[in-house]
């Protein structure tokens, strides 16, 4: 039977996941035979984190209470987190904004990994344009790198994607190729972005690095197959979508891959376009 070759592009249309965002501890110093006591001021934020990632209302009410005591950047950053947990965006994102700005104000190299997670926030959100300002505020700093300025590369791309900059989304997915290479997530991005432009090759080769990172993630093998249906290649597209319903049946990659597969039980159509 003749593959329909309906791409089911669920990268392409759905923001990637949020990252949960990093503690953001102090940047560590030459190994010691013991560890350095933290201040007071850490181990409080420490515990904070715990509550928010474990009990966030609590979270929020001992994150208000220490900011009214004067914690400052900290305790606006634990706040975001607790808010980030109950998957509310907009005010995670807000907090993290204040953070980064009171963070900036005590000249304090932690703020532009609040700016990252504000973008990130913003994004999970769907308000790219605010994730977009936040991330430039992020990648203007050069105290971000390696890893952190390769994920907020990535979130500043999938910002321009949502927005409709596709131009901007391959100059900043490239960057975090460089950044973050061993990122799975920077590599489906790019074959998806790739796929969506109709470079073919370079789907085929960044699809290629993803599924030898991440070859058990649905997400990855729907691509995959999306990718191996633009190829023309049957066998190949079905059996990634197949891998994919299989390791995620209930999730979106998972019901995307299964919808695809169901075109193996009707009658030929005319190709569809993403």
């Amino acid at each position: 039977m003749m593959l329909s070759f309906l791409l089911l592009a669920a990268q392409a249309t759905t923001p990637a996941p949020a990252r949960v965002p990093a503690r953001t501890r102090a940047p560590a110093t030459a190994p010691a035979a013991t560890p350095a006591p933290l201040s007071p001021d850490e181990a409080r934020f420490n515990r904070c984190v715990d509550l928010a990632t474990g009990d966030p209302a609590t979270a929020e009410r001992e994150a208000g209470t220490w900011r009214m005591q004067g914690g400052g950047f900290l305790a606006r950053q634990c706040l975001g987190m607790a808010y980030a947990t109950e998957l509310r965006w907009a005010a995670a994102a807000a907090e993290f904004e204040a953070a980064a700005n009171a963070a900036e104000i005590a000249k304090d190299a932690r703020a532009a990994n609040y700016w990252a997670q504000a973008g990130n926030a913003w994004l999970a959100g769907r308000e790219p344009a605010r994730a977009r300002s936040a991330l430039n505020a992020a990648l203007a700093s050069a105290t971000l790198v390696g890893l952190p300025r390769g994920e907020a590369e990535l979130d500043r791309a999938r910002a321009a994607v949502a927005s409709g900059d596709t131009a901007a989304a391959r100059t900043d997915i490239d960057r975090a190729l460089v950044d973050a290479i061993d990122d799975p997530l920077a590599w489906l991005l790019s074959a998806t972005l790739a796929r969506r432009m109709h470079d073919l090759p370079r789907a085929q080769h960044d699809i290629a690095e993803t599924l030898k990172r991440a070859g058990d993630d649905a997400s990855a093998q729907l691509e995959a197959g999306n990718i191996a249906a633009l190829a023309g290649d049957e066998a190949r597209a079905k059996a990634a979508w197949t891998r994919a319903a299989q390791l995620r049946p209930d999730s979106d990659a998972g019901r995307a891959a299964m919808a695809a597969i169901r075109q193996f039980d009707t009658p030929a159509a005319a190709p569809a376009h993403p």
